[in-house]
């Protein structure tokens, strides 16, 4: 493995190798998107460091004298990790390696000055961000200062706050490994956070923060930031607050950074004009698009452009926003005076009541006792072990993005940040109740709030009783939902999903357009066929956006059309519909081709007036390649032409895909396995046929099948297309479901009632082919 990689040839596939940040920010630049270049010290380097220093030795000694209820042993071991890396000797080979490296990206960018920072391969994931807890060294210039602030990096992965805050989030200390990004330094006149969707509440609005000067002012709470909500439908600005911002930080003359006066005619000026704001929303758009999740991204923009420097997923939208959903915290029983003292941003929801305790930095975090509010001018990294304990959270400064936000939505502690005067108007042993939704703090305790409603019968039953999040692990294989009826989707969207793999179109037509589509194309009524068709698709595309919705087009047999309201002048009697007209066949046959093209324009009008980019489309029976040429004509013709921003999916179930995997590949940007089709179509077994059924001819667990599944997954994943499955062979056959982890498979969509426990039975999978690997490796 590589000591160094270009960051323009890392993809997330690296994490292992480049940690968290580094493998979003090199993907993002795979996808043209504006990023600083740089070059990556990989994890390798960091091991091999390790490996060949007395670190071997020191790092294991001082981790085991570790007491979790002493906060000393926690200071003595992480003070004695770090002074034994600052202080060991690069080994040679590696030094000459990195100085090359450093030398030839400075000719090659023309770079002055750099920014030194750490990515952690537990870092930047969904569920744990650990924001601001590693070091990152700015403006740092010079190949001695470089190599200096590496091992600074290295040695921030054992700093007190990072040691608390992974045996939180239940991260192995020894299995932690940290790569050193490298970057050429941009000289920021404005930075901020930008938030896809709302970070509180979950709602489709994206929310920016700006600042005059390098982010680090803002992240750390040291200003508050301009604030702008913005539509996530409209992507128009619903909401201004200009803030005074008195002190910026800039690049010192010689490298590193120096904090100097805004002048006062500027103080109150919009940090991020009008236009560069909706630039840099088109650019968060696009990263969301990229990664189909809420994402939290941090730029910076010099005097001309524009430029990305992080991007994580958002780990912190709660699983409910009903009022009063985390009200449990609250601890009083007596009643708060009417109307607030104090008011700010609303940072992390619940509500919870608590004697306030003043703190003037990290140094005082003793004073705070378990269940107390904790209340400061702006937390620090240094703060979280404290914060992790108290029962809310009031700042003077900062922003929905700085430090105390994201870390208290993080650890679920209600936090109310920029109230400007906490520190002045609350005074120590105050007894105060902080609704960390509503940004408002009052004097006294509250009564014990109402619980959310609980969820509806369809929605417990589905999740098997109570919130469908609560307990169900996380899985390497992206898991989908399929979904029948669009009535359906509010509740389905609460299931722990990805998104919808498989929204039959033809369901939509059963219970919207109930008529075939030709016979109302012949009485003109094209335009309320599209309508029910979009306002269909539209309806779960809102309730599962901005997750990915996979809209697979119309697949009705010849006998189950002729059933349809007007289908018998229309559809032919066939023999053997099963294997006949239908699918792509149809699409471009002059006779179907108008009810297509009908699809089309729906799906298309879903995404532009509705401004639903979610959703995507998948071809059914697909027999060959020459079809798709003349489908993709169709499909460009009505606007949806495949890029970043909108994805094409194959069904594999006919055999001729499984063998032509790599040239279907060109075609497509994945596939999903529809494993009834593909059986029968493999085994010759007709699937309605009940006298093979009865003889166990029909079954996807079938050697040849498996086979055929796997062959689709080796040629697919060579052209780098995704496969996934739309079956239920996976929830009802454990077996079969280990075959298709081990063979690789990327997703699994599954049918609503299946798909906790089936989650379950993957994260048992995942993990036991972990530990067979590591066995395997000892």
């Amino acid at each position: 493995m590589p000591l160094l990689v270009d960051l323009a040839e890392v993809s997330e596939s690296d994490l292992p190798l480049v940690g968290g940040k580094a493998s979003k920010l090199g993907e993002l630049v795979r996808q043209g998107l504006p990023i600083p270049p740089g070059f990556v010290v990989t994890t390798e380097a960091y091991q091999a460091f390790v490996d060949q220093t007395a670190l071997r030795q020191e790092i294991p000694a001082a981790l085991a004298a570790i007491d979790v209820a002493k906060p000393e042993t926690i200071e003595a071991s992480s003070q004695r990790i770090r002074s034994a890396f600052e202080s060991a000797e690069f080994p040679p080979d590696l030094e000459r390696v990195i100085r090359e490296a450093y030398e030839h990206y400075v000719r090659r960018h023309s770079v002055r000055f750099s920014a030194v920072r750490s990515s952690a391969t537990a870092e930047d994931l969904e569920g744990a961000s650990f924001a601001g807890l590693q070091e990152t060294y700015l403006n740092v210039t010079g190949t001695d200062q470089i190599l200096t602030a590496v091992k600074k990096c290295w040695g921030s992965l054992f700093t007190p706050r990072v040691l608390v805050y992974r045996q939180k989030k239940g991260f192995d200390h020894a299995n932690v490994r940290l790569a050193v990004l490298v970057q050429k330094m941009v000289d920021s006149v404005v930075s901020g956070i930008l938030f896809t969707r709302d970070p509180n509440t979950g709602e489709n609005h994206m929310i920016v923060e700006a600042g005059f000067g390098l982010g680090e002012a803002i992240v750390g709470g040291e200003v508050t930031p301009d604030h702008y909500v913005v539509d996530g439908v409209s992507l128009k600005v619903v909401h201004k607050q200009l803030s005074e911002q008195k002190i910026r930080i800039v690049r010192a003359d010689g490298g590193g950074n120096r904090r100097e006066e805004v002048p006062a005619a500027e103080r109150r000026a919009q940090k991020l004009p009008d236009h560069r704001l909706s630039q840099l929303v088109s650019l968060a758009r696009l990263i969301e698009s990229h990664y189909r999740r809420p994402m939290d991204v941090e730029w910076c923009g010099d005097v001309e452009s524009l430029y990305i420097v992080q991007a994580r997923p958002v780990t912190t939208i709660p699983t409910s926003t009903a009022p009063g959903a985390t009200a449990e915290r609250a601890s009083g029983e007596g009643k708060a005076e009417a109307g607030p003292i104090l008011r700010g941003f609303g940072a992390s929801p619940g509500i919870a009541t608590g004697i306030a305790r003043i703190l003037h930095g990290a140094a005082e975090m003793e004073k705070l006792k378990a269940g107390e509010v904790l209340v400061t001018s702006m937390t620090t990294p240094d703060m979280v072990p404290a914060m992790s304990q108290a029962s809310a959270i009031v700042t003077d400064e900062g922003g929905m993005t700085c430090h105390a936000a994201i870390v208290s939505r993080e650890l679920g502690v209600p936090c109310v940040v920029g109230t400007r005067e906490a520190t002045a108007t609350l005074t120590d042993g105050m007894e105060v109740t902080v609704d960390g939704k509503a940004g408002l703090v009052f004097k006294g305790a509250a009564p014990r709030a109402k619980r959310a409603p609980a969820p509806s019968a369809g929605a417990a039953a589905v999740s098997g009783g109570g919130h469908p999040h609560a307990g169900v692990p996380v899985t390497a294989t992206k898991i989908y939902v399929n979904v029948g009826v669009p009535e359906k989707a509010e509740e389905y969207a609460h299931l722990p999903v990805s998104g919808v793999g498989l929204l039959r179109i033809e369901f939509i037509f059963t219970a919207h357009v109930r008529e075939h589509p030709l016979a109302l194309l012949k009485k003109g009524k094209k335009e309320e066929l599209v309508r029910r068709l979009a306002e269909g698709v539209g309806k779960v595309c809102q309730a599962f956006a901005p997750r990915p919705v996979i809209i697979r087009t119309s697949d009705f047999k010849t006998n189950e059309y002729r059933g349809m309201p007007g289908g018998a002048e229309f559809e032919p009697n066939e023999e053997n519909p099963m294997i006949g007209w239908r699918g792509c066949s149809r699409y471009i046959s002059p006779v179907y081709k108008p009810a297509f093209l009908a699809e089309l324009e729906a799906i298309h009008r879903v995404r532009t007036e509705m401004g639903l980019r979610n959703a995507m489309v998948m071809l059914p029976f697909v027999r060959n390649t020459w079809e798709l040429e003349e489908i993709a004509e169709m499909m460009r013709a009505q606007g949806l032409r495949r890029s970043r921003d909108f994805q094409l999916y194959l069904m594999a179930e006919v055999p001729s895909t499984v063998l032509l995997a790599r040239e279907f590949s060109k075609h497509c940007d994945g596939f999903s396995i529809g494993s009834n089709d593909l059986t029968q179509l493999v085994l010759g077994a007709d699937r309605d046929s009940e006298t093979l059924g009865r003889m166990g001819y029909f079954d996807e667990r079938d050697p040849a099948v498996q086979r055929a599944i796997s062959l689709l997954i080796e040629g697919a994943h060579a052209e780098g297309r995704t496969v996934g499955i739309c079956g239920q062979g996976p929830s009802v056959y454990p077996e079969f479901a280990e075959f298709l982890v081990r063979e690789g498979i990327d997703s699994i969509s599954l049918n609503a009632d299946t798909v906790v426990s089936t989650i379950r039975t993957i994260a048992s999978l995942e993990q036991r082919m972990k530990l067979q690997s590591l066995r395997t490796r000892g």
